[in-house]
């Protein structure tokens, strides 16, 4: 059986709160050696270092998500440090910029804040996605920050945010590189990711009947620059998409990219376990 890595999930979640056992067996019987645990927030991180203490297969990952920047303390740089330290944290993230879902493309979610109407709460929605955004970039470049003082690769979040993302992380090239997790993006974006020595992972997405741009992306991707993940709970593969995502389900993935690459298993194997250890040196 080859033997693959699932670097990015989110096993703190309580979506696996009961049969958590059963997932990290399944997860060793279909050949998932190491797992990395991604922390979205301070206690998410906690709890992924928690299960990194427990489980030899797991590592973790320590971040703050774009998503939650307004809960997000002002300075997240010592709490981070003192988390990177441990042996079992390999990476910083994930962190990023996410303009998916911004206070101005909400409005009923987001009204009830202001106790203004039309023309007023037009302007103060922009004003909040503003806000939002630069709340976003300070807790990013935060988090860029640390990476380079620890020496830690950082896990990039990016939605709707690619050239913005970018060009905030590319200052750091030489000194942190990134890997554009759940990557979907063009094949032009991907080579602007290759050249500041920035990597791409691939999630079931892949497997999609929808995923050709990913299967594209994929097709393009050297060998050596990208790694495989399943973003679990979400986006699990055919045949179990739509269903709760798990680390077992990279043998899919990785069934689906070695297909696309034309080469086997095997091959695949060594080069994707040899790309996560190259870059996240702590596993």
């Amino acid at each position: 059986m080859s033997v693959f890595f699932d670097t990015h999930a989110h096993l703190d979640y309580p979506e696996y709160e009961k049969d958590f056992a059963e997932v990290l067996a399944r997860a060793q019987a279909a050949g998932i050696a190491k797992i990395i645990s991604i922390g979205t927030s301070l206690d998410s991180s906690r709890r992924a270092v928690a299960l990194a203490e427990r489980h030899p297969a797991i590592y973790a990952a320590v971040g703050w998500h774009p998503s939650e920047a307004l809960s997000a303390p002002a300075d997240l740089r010592p709490a981070l440090r003192e988390l990177a330290r441990h042996p079992k944290v390999v990476a910083i993230g994930e962190t990023g910029l996410d303009y998916y879902r911004l206070p101005s493309m909400d409005p009923e979610s987001w009204s009830s804040r202001f106790s203004v109407s039309g023309d007023k709460l037009k302007l103060e929605l922009q004003q909040a996605d503003l806000h939002y955004k630069q709340r976003q970039a300070e807790i990013f470049q935060q988090q860029l920050e640390v990476a380079a003082e620890v020496g830690l690769n950082a896990i990039i979040h990016q939605r709707a945010s690619f050239d913005d993302t970018l060009a905030q992380l590319k200052p750091f090239a030489g000194k942190v590189r990134g890997v554009f997790h759940c990557f979907g993006e063009s094949v032009t974006r991907l080579e602007a990711v290759l050249a500041i020595g920035s990597l791409v992972s691939y999630t079931g997405i892949v497997t999609f009947k929808n995923g050709q741009n990913i299967r594209d992306a994929v097709a393009a991707t050297p060998l050596r620059q990208f790694m495989l993940e399943t973003d679990c709970p979400y986006l699990a593969p055919v045949p179990y998409r739509g269903q709760r995502g798990e680390p077992a389900f990279v043998k899919e993935i990785a069934a689906t990219v070695a297909q696309v690459k034309q080469i086997s298993l095997e091959e695949l194997s060594a080069a994707t376990c040899r790309t996560a250890r190259e870059f996240f040196p702590k596993l």
